[in-house]
């Protein structure tokens, strides 16, 4: 037998880290050629780490939530050959797993002075184990609540479409009760867990959720930017009937080059041009520098939920895109975010962000700015209200925007302008198609 050490290959784009935010493997586990070790995560991007042998895990190198650096050993396989020797190699490296463990590195000097063991280590059982079945026995599935989005990684998510499986009925057993290949075997196995009846009774357990990967990335983001900025929010009333007349006119003959809109592209054409007319709000505050980086180009955040959390595609040169441009690199962007295959460039470099709820936005929010930005645009739910026109009431498809400020660069006034601004286009909607 040999040991092969796996080291946490170069994920590109001069990345000298990752954080470590799920393992598919545990020590003692059998596993095959190409199956999955572990995930990490740079720059909200997850990357999978497959086994390039057949072997036995022996030990694991880090923890959940535990920042890795690049060539790090991250797992150790005893592997069938001949010879003790240890053999190095990332999980990416093609060319090292075809050689033979025993010619890969010579024996340590060591290593041929200590007494050889009388009885031979165990040898691999020629049958493949049943490996889904072996992991689900030793890890309770986690119950999700009624409603709550599953957690899966990109490739899980794939398998599990390829196998036409609705994932809110497989029970996880990864961390936070993430879903992985072996819960997706096992579930095309033995089919859904039987739900229970029962009359009501005290339950007194206490789950501890380590917080790592996006969750952390979110929260030490948001952390930073309520400690670092000093919000001012401004909430206004807007009268979007027109814009929805308007919309479902264009909706009515879609094509591929002008697609269904959304109200989100319209109020992207209404802040570029309020932006064109006060630059200072589509700027980067560099608060230990003490200097305000103020942008030419609009590069619009959206922010997007996704099963893992909230992520901010951005929408790059919205100045030099129309309506449906708008509309489509917004679908574009808002499709890869959920499906975990956006690239770190489409997630970074927003000068400006949006934030909506759709539906479940309420009457009105305070919204978090995205740091180091200096606004951020918060839309609400649309509603029918009564609305007085001078002699009656009438009804009107009403919607509150809900728009913070960073008010160290942005003055009270300021702010309250950009905001009737946008109030003033998105109720002439026609504007917005006219160059002034």
């Amino acid at each position: 037998m040999a040991e092969r050490i796996i080291k946490l290959p170069d994920v590109g784009e001069g990345i000298a880290e990752a954080e470590l935010v799920e393992w598919h493997v545990k020590v003692g586990d059998i596993v095959r050629e190409d199956e999955l070790l572990a995930a990490v995560m740079t720059d909200k991007a997850t990357v999978e780490i497959p086994s390039p042998v057949e072997g036995e895990v022996t030990w694991i190198g880090a923890e959940v939530g535990d920042t890795v650096a690049i060539g790090s050993a991250i797992v150790k396989l005893k592997v069938a050959g001949e010879g003790g020797a240890a053999v190095e190699e990332t999980a990416a490296d093609e060319s090292a797993q075809d050689a033979p463990a025993e010619k890969a590195a010579p024996p340590a000097p060591a290593k041929p002075e200590k007494p050889s063991t009388p009885a031979a280590p165990p040898k691999l059982p020629t049958p493949k184990p049943a490996v889904p079945a072996l992991r689900l026995a030793t890890a309770p599935a986690a119950r999700r609540a009624p409603g709550e989005k599953p957690l899966a990684s990109p490739a899980v998510r794939l398998k599990a479409r390829e196998a036409g499986v609705d994932l809110r009925q497989v029970p996880g057993t990864g961390p936070a009760g993430r879903i992985t290949h072996e819960d997706i075997d096992a579930f095309l196995l033995h089919g859904p867990e039987p739900v229970r009846g029962g009359g009501l009774a005290q339950r007194t357990d206490v789950t501890d959720i380590k917080v790592v990967g996006l969750r952390r990335r979110i929260a030490e983001k948001m952390a930073l930017s309520k400690s670092r900025i000093p919000h001012i929010t401004i909430v206004e009333e807007v009268n979007v009937s027109p814009l929805e007349d308007l919309r479902a006119t264009l909706n009515k003959k879609p094509t591929p080059e002008r697609p269904k809109l959304t109200l989100l592209p319209f109020l992207m054409r209404a802040m570029v041009k309020a932006i064109a007319e006060q630059p200072n709000l589509n700027a980067l505050y560099d608060d230990d520098a003490g200097i305000i980086h103020q942008h030419a180009g609009v590069h619009i955040g959206i922010a997007t939920q996704t099963p893992s959390g909230l992520i901010v595609p951005v929408v790059k040169h919205a100045e030099a895109r129309d309506i449906w441009g708008c509309g489509i690199e917004l679908g574009r962007l808002a499709e890869r975010g959920r499906d975990g295959t956006a690239t770190r460039d489409e997630l970074t470099g927003s000068t400006i962000t949006i934030t909506s709820l759709g539906a479940l936005g309420g009457i009105a929010t305070t919204p978090v700015i995205n740091y180091p930005e200096v606004a951020i645009v918060g839309v609400n739910k649309m509603m029918v209200r009564p609305v007085w026109d001078g002699t009656t009431f009438v009804p009107r498809k009403m919607m509150n925007l809900s728009c913070s400020f960073d008010h160290r660069v942005i003055d009270g006034w300021d702010a309250a302008v950009f905001v009737q601004r946008l109030k003033e286009l998105l109720e002439n909607p026609a504007t917005l198609f006219v160059d002034m």
